[in-house]
Parts: C-alpha cells; structure tokens; sequence
C-alpha cells in the first residue's frame, strides 16, 4: 500500500491511502495540520516502527479504515450501497481483531508529538507542561523521534500540491 500525505492548501494536508489495484482512498482535510509534523505522519510512522498491524495503516492495508474512494465507483445505487456496507462490515472485523494496536497508536503518536514539539522548541498545547514521558516508553518513543527528526524537514519543504509518499511499513518516503 502507497501512502501519501499531501499538502492541499496553505494549511490543509490530506492522507491518501492506495492499494494495488484499488481506486485512492482519502481523508481530506486531514486533521492535525502541522508546518512541521502533521498529526497522520506521527501515526503513520509510529505504526510502522513499533509494527502495529491493526491501527489507522494496518487496518488501511488490510482494507479497513475511515479512508473515503476518491472515484465514483460504477455501477447502480445498489451495488455501492452494498460496496459501502461489505467495507463497513471488514472495518468492524477489523476493529474487533485490534490487539490493542489502535489504542498503542493514539498513546505513541501522542506522546511523540509532544516530545517532539518539547525536543524542537515548538510549542505544546498547555495541558502537556507537566505531563512526563514515562521512563519504560522511552525507547520506542526515541526510534520514532528519530525518523520524525528525519521527516519534519522534509514535510517543512513539501510545496502546495507536493505529497511525501510511503510504502506501508516502510519509513523512509519513496524516492521521486
């Protein structure tokens, strides 16, 4: 599955999602807009490092997800009422096969982004002063830091129109 988080607007990003031989899927707006780490990026690379196969890319890949069909599927009413309701029925299997990875995703993402924000001097929301990185989360929390040290600089750069594409799980964008 490609993965791209493209820049639609001055602060607008949407996260499209597309498996092979499938139509795009999207969610536009996106939310959590950030000049430098939107808040998809942080959830996308911290499934992929820590290998969370049910969460926001994991279900994505495996079919599942909030990720809307960017083309008119053909056919008559019936078959995309029906089409809509086999991809919410694998969106409920997959949510009841969940290991707890959504769940690991919401917390990491969310911590990494205030160490993030703390570690790069940008501003946190005021209700994280005072909320400390417990000590066992720290090395998962510092390989995700790493590769969105590597990444902020890059999603910074990407111009209106531009995207940073991935290959699920891959955390290194694709080249071109």
């Amino acid at each position: 599955m490609r993965v791209s988080f493209e820049r639609t607007g001055e602060r607008r990003y949407a996260t499209i999602v597309t498996l092979p031989g499938r139509h795009p899927r999207r969610m536009d707006p996106a939310p959590g807009y950030d000049d430098h780490i939107p808040h998809d990026l942080v959830h996308y690379l911290t499934e992929a490092v820590l290998g969370l196969a049910s969460g926001v890319f994991g279900r994505a890949a495996a079919g599942g997800g909030g990720f809307t069909e960017t083309t008119e599927v053909p056919g008559d009413p019936r078959q995309r009422a029906r089409a809509q309701r086999r991809l919410k029925k694998r969106e409920s299997s997959l949510s009841k096969a969940d290991r707890g990875d959504m769940a690991r995703s919401e917390y990491f993402a969310g911590m990494c982004d205030l160490a993030w924000r703390r570690r790069a001097g940008a501003r946190a929301p005021a209700w994280a002063d005072h909320r400390p990185i417990p000590p066992e989360d720290g090395p998962a929390i510092d390989r995700i830091l790493a590769r969105l040290d590597e990444l902020a600089p890059l999603w910074h750069d990407v111009p209106v129109g531009g995207a940073l594409t991935f290959t699920w799980p891959r955390t290194a964008p694709d080249a071109g």
